[in-house]
């Protein structure tokens, strides 16, 4: 039998748990229910429906003529108000959207039961419920607006209080990876803000990081909240930008698709072309292909009662790119370093071993050139293994005097699935599993594996 210690400390680890992840993606709607002469009416039975899942949710007024609902997932509603010795009203057009407390009140007219009033009017703009400034992102933005790589961090410039900053486009291949959240929202520096999927914080330690890119078609909505935040968020200090993934409904939507990018279909850089024109090359564009592809698929299981939704997606991508830096001549490679004192501002050597402990004074090498017995065998073998010869041996100063071309680019793979249940009009659950997997292929354009900038990185989340 458990003991009284272990007991307690779990409770306080669930209550603290509880306590630590109350952050979510849900709105609320609430409002106040009155009869013609604005008198507040008690016990009028409130149901608040999502038209997509047929999930029901039943309240009745308070003295006052108030009702509330908590937690309600980002959908389109039908709110039906009841109670004896008044018409049915019905509003059918309620958007509840990611981090929105709406207030819609009714006014019911004399009558039976049995005849109906329909509301058309729209949901309000303004939330008098809450202070909170913020932009949402629909799920016809997020879906249909135009991402070169599906990256849909880059919708989050939609914001009036976002701005882009470097690297922060395109596709999160070959990227440093701190360009993922590399925005300003809110006047704040950039990759300070907090990014949370489902009510889930996406960011690590390691200065702020976002651990994956959500799949575009996966998210159903988000929204940049940058002023005036409420209390329950913390670990920022710009905005949170809090996306929603979409769940099945009680039909059956998907989708497949294939985004296709490479040479053929795209014209020459200006640039590229003059310098191939110039060399008495063939006009083409430089190697680049880019497929991304993948599907999507939501559905019931249970009418009204268990859904589903899934997403998997692939990204390929290889290019050539053109490297101009400079290695050591074929005289350096040897100890000659007199082309140095030939150059506007001559550089001199000093042997390091001759430097005069009083005074500072130090023995020239004479002609730059370095002698073979001062030489590291360990540094010559270092040097003949990853430096090569460079490509253009006539630029006297060294300068750039290396261009290739090499081969880089990387893959990702990336998935979702998502489950739905309504136990009952007052118990919804979902559960989620997101991976994300990044590889970037090294850029070696010496052939020796000494990458430019980095080797390859891999990424699994």
């Amino acid at each position: 039998m458990p003991s009284r210690r272990f007991v307690l400390t779990l409770v306080l680890l669930l209550t603290a748990s509880l306590s630590l992840y109350g952050q979510s993606t849900y709105g609320s709607v609430s409002g106040s229910v009155y009869d013609p002469s604005g008198a507040a009416i008690s016990d009028a039975q409130v149901t608040l429906t999502n038209i997509s899942t047929g999930d029901k949710r039943v309240q009745p007024t308070n003295a006052d003529g108030l009702y509330t609902f908590p937690n309600v997932i980002p959908a389109q509603y039908r709110i039906d108000v009841e109670k004896a010795g008044f018409k049915k009203t019905t509003r059918s057009d309620v958007v509840v959207q990611v981090q929105q407390a709406s207030r819609i009140d009714f006014t019911l007219a004399v009558g039976q039961v049995s005849e109906s009033v329909e509301v058309t009017s729209e949901t309000p703009l303004l939330q008098p419920e809450t202070s909170s400034l913020g932009q949402v992102i629909e799920e016809r933005k997020a879906d249909e607006l135009p991402l070169n790589g599906r990256n849909i961090y880059n919708l989050i410039t939609l914001s009036p209080a976002a701005v882009a900053q470097g690297g922060s486009g395109g596709t999160p291949v070959g990227q440093n990876p701190f360009s993922w959240g590399n925005y300003q929202v809110g006047g704040s520096f950039a990759n300070e803000s907090a990014e949370y999927l489902d009510g889930q914080p996406l960011n690590i330690g390691y200065i702020n990081l976002p651990i994956l890119i959500p799949i575009q078609d996966s998210v159903g909505e988000f929204k940049v909240q940058y002023n005036n935040v409420g209390a329950d968020w913390g670990k920022y200090s710009g905005g949170v930008v809090n996306f929603s993934t979409k769940s099945g409904s009680n039909n059956f939507h998907g989708e497949v698709y294939e985004y296709l990018r490479n040479k053929i279909l795209n014209a020459n850089e200006y640039f590229f072309k003059q310098s191939e024109l110039l060399a008495g090359k063939k006009n083409e564009a430089p190697p680049y292909v880019q497929n991304q592809y993948g599907f999507s698929v939501g559905g019931p299981i249970v009418k009204n009662k268990l859904f589903f939704f899934g997403s998997w997606e692939e990204y390929r991508q290889r290019t050539g790119s053109v490297l101009a830096t400079t290695v050591p001549t074929t005289a350096e490679r040897q100890g000659d370093f007199s082309a140095l004192l030939g150059l506007p501002t001559p550089i001199q050597l000093y042997d390091p071993y001759s430097v005069n402990p009083v005074t500072g004074a130090r023995t020239a090498y004479p002609g730059n050139k370095i002698p073979q017995a001062e030489w590291s065998k360990a540094a010559t073998k270092l040097w003949d293994t990853y430096f090569v010869p460079p490509t253009n041996p006539s630029v006297v100063d060294g300068s750039n005097n290396f261009t290739a071309a090499s081969s880089s680019g990387g893959n990702t793979n990336q998935s979702v699935a998502r489950g739905d249940y309504n136990i009952s009009d007052k118990t919804h659950v979902f559960g989620r599993f997101s991976y994300s997997g990044l590889t970037d292929l090294p850029t070696n354009p010496f052939g020796t594996g000494y990458c430019f900038d980095r080797c390859s990185e891999i990424y699994h989340t």
